[in-house]
């Protein structure tokens, strides 16, 4: 398909988004399985029951747009999980691991406040203020989710300090 006008591009982001976020829901499983601390366990386990509903959230938007929600490969999120999973596999189970994962998931974060923040911004150029409202309570939900990381790492990289 050829993307000839802005609100093709939108629509197409959001496609992008809408599989990102269906990668994500089968990453986090993975991630809660494979941490040690409970503090990051919790994290991951909140954040895919927020996944799931950024899910939602974007099936809303495309019914808003009279589109049928649609899937394209996000081939960045793609590598970030593949990279994640590889330096997950490599990593000392403990908190060597713990941190791998928080880097990884850190990673995702930065990836969707970024989509987020754009499809957010074009929603509102378009004059589609009750997306943008949509996708604006996702982006919140992504840094609150980046601020909770952050917290996760000081936590466990001061406990790794105290017992090296």
């Amino acid at each position: 398909m050829t993307i000839n006008s802005i609100e093709k591009l939108f629509v197409e982001e959001l496609a992008d988004l809408y599989n990102a976020e269906h990668q994500i829901t089968k990453a986090l499983p993975k991630m809660i399985k494979a941490t040690t601390s409970t503090q990051l366990q919790s994290a991951f386990e909140h954040h895919l029951r927020e996944t799931e509903g950024h899910v939602q959230r974007l099936e809303q938007v495309f019914k808003a747009l009279g589109e049928k929600p649609s899937s394209k490969t996000c081939e960045g999120m793609k590598g970030i999980i593949e990279e994640g999973e590889t330096t997950m596999k490599e990593a000392e189970e403990g908190d060597v691991r713990d941190m791998a994962l928080i880097s990884g998931a850190q990673r995702v974060e930065h990836y969707e406040m970024a989509a987020y923040g754009t499809v957010r911004t074009d929603a509102e150029r378009l004059g589609k203020q009750q997306i943008a409202h949509l996708l604006e309570q996702t982006l919140e939900e992504e840094k609150a989710a980046d601020k909770k990381l952050t917290e996760c790492s000081t936590q466990i990289y001061q406990r790794y300090a105290r017992a090296a």
